[in-house]
């Protein structure tokens, strides 16, 4: 009896420490992109966030969002929109995970994951690409 129990937290041991060995490494979020990279901004209006769309390999393809809390929204004198917002984002989508960053003092690595496996959707924002259609 004594050896079953030995060799049954042996492999629980073994199992264990397989696992820690081969297990995945937790993501680390890379900073927010220069501007250079970003090639669409949408402002949300029933979340008040202003949204950023980045393509880090600059293929046109949105592969990061930053979504930063708007606090005042208003016209110019000629009429373009002008959006006061936060300095740092509240959230971060890359690498099919959203971040949420609630204390708001950017990438430093206190950011948490809100969701995993998950996709920007611009479809929300821009139906026209619904079907592919250039916006």
């Amino acid at each position: 009896m004594s050896s079953i129990i030995t060799l049954c937290l042996s492999i629980v041991f073994l199992v264990g420490a397989f696992d820690a060995a081969m297990g995945s490494t937790p993501q680390t979020l890379p900073s927010e992109p220069d501007e250079r990279v970003r090639v669409d901004e949408i402002y949300d209006q029933e979340a008040r966030l202003f949204l950023s769309l980045y393509s880090l390999k600059r293929d046109g393809e949105i592969d990061y969002v930053t979504g930063r809390t708007v606090y005042q929204h208003m016209r110019s004198t000629y009429g373009n929109p002008v959006y006061y917002f936060q300095e740092y984002p509240l959230f971060y989508c890359w690498n099919h995970t959203m971040w949420n960053d609630p204390l708001l003092d950017g990438v430093n690595g206190n950011e948490a994951i809100y969701q995993e496996n998950t996709e920007f959707d611009i479809t929300r924002y821009k139906p026209c690409r619904f079907n592919g259609q250039p916006c």
